[in-house]
């Protein structure tokens, strides 16, 4: 299967981050590889998925391998972004073995975490799939890694919320408590930038306040569902809606349900769990 093409900014991630995994983990050398494996011994390995699992991070892998032992043959089987079952041969490889053992750990624990937010986003996006309802991500990552962790929630079917600080305007609690009021947080927004404005509410009355100041956006944090449906009739579509706050697997089918346009989720990037991937090798 082909590697598809990425944008020049999350393939500059990928190098960075490939640069810094790599050094972390080899240092000055693999010493037990070096001191155990023959020089000229060949391993042939396969990778293979022990779970069901979405695909996310094979540039990656690619990477990876490249770095460590480019004369090793890495062909990969399934597609990225695609979903397999437990048991499906993600890749075969073929190459040096004290090369491939040197980069194995550090393949596979970019894949495995990459997959799991994939996977994760998944489970999400199909509990919503039925309603209006867009499912976005958040801020929470691991810093450092935010692009390739956005990267694969955009595989398992969710939508980029603003990458940092610096492309959307989301007015929170604490700006709001600094302004003094969601009024003049929106005014001041409004005066300061030309990009959409997006405010924090957790009340109805600040949702009728951030409507009259002209929010774009409408971030319904924390509400029941009683309150978000209430909401999106005051709004009635004068500004798009967001609910927020808590989301599980088992609450976000029925806070879709409400109209609200978007439904963000934290746990996506924060908490998703990595999948089990083995690899296993024998000689050749």
């Amino acid at each position: 299967m082909r590697i598809p093409l990425l944008a020049p900014e999350l393939q500059a991630a990928i190098d960075r981050i490939v640069d810094a995994a790599l050094a972390e983990d080899i240092g000055p050398g693999d010493v037990t590889s070096t001191a155990v494996i023959p020089a000229d011994l060949h391993f042939h390995g396969v990778m293979a998925a022990r779970e069901p699992m979405v695909v996310a991070g094979l540039p990656l892998v690619a990477e990876v391998f490249r770095r460590v032992v480019p004369e090793a043959k890495v062909t990969f089987q399934v597609e990225e972004g695609g979903k397999v079952e437990a048991g499906a041969v993600i890749a075969l490889l073929d190459g040096p073995a004290v090369g491939l053992l040197t980069a194995e750990r550090t393949a596979l624990n970019l894949l495995q975490h990459l997959s799991g937010i994939a996977t994760l986003t998944r489970r999400y996006a199909d509990a919503i799939a039925e309603s209006k309802a867009i499912l976005l991500d958040t801020r929470k990552t691991v810093p450092g890694l935010r692009q390739l962790a956005k990267y694969a929630t955009r595989l398992g079917g969710a939508r980029n919320h603003r990458m940092g600080l610096y492309d959307g305007v989301l007015i929170k609690d604490n700006h709001i408590a600094v302004c003094g009021s969601v009024k003049e947080a929106v005014r001041r927004a409004k005066a300061a930038t030309s990009l959409p404005v997006e405010v924090e509410c957790d009340r109805l009355d600040q949702v009728a306040d951030a409507l009259e100041a002209g929010a774009d956006i409408i971030l319904l944090d924390n509400m029941t569902t009683a309150q978000l449906r209430d909401s999106v009739a005051l709004i009635a579509g004068k500004a798009k809606t967001e609910a927020s706050g808590g989301v599980t697997l088992e609450t976000i089918a029925g806070i879709a349900a409400t109209g609200v346009d978007y439904v963000s989720v934290g746990r996506l990037t924060q908490s998703a769990p990595a999948i089990d991937i083995g690899l296993d090798w024998e000689t050749r």
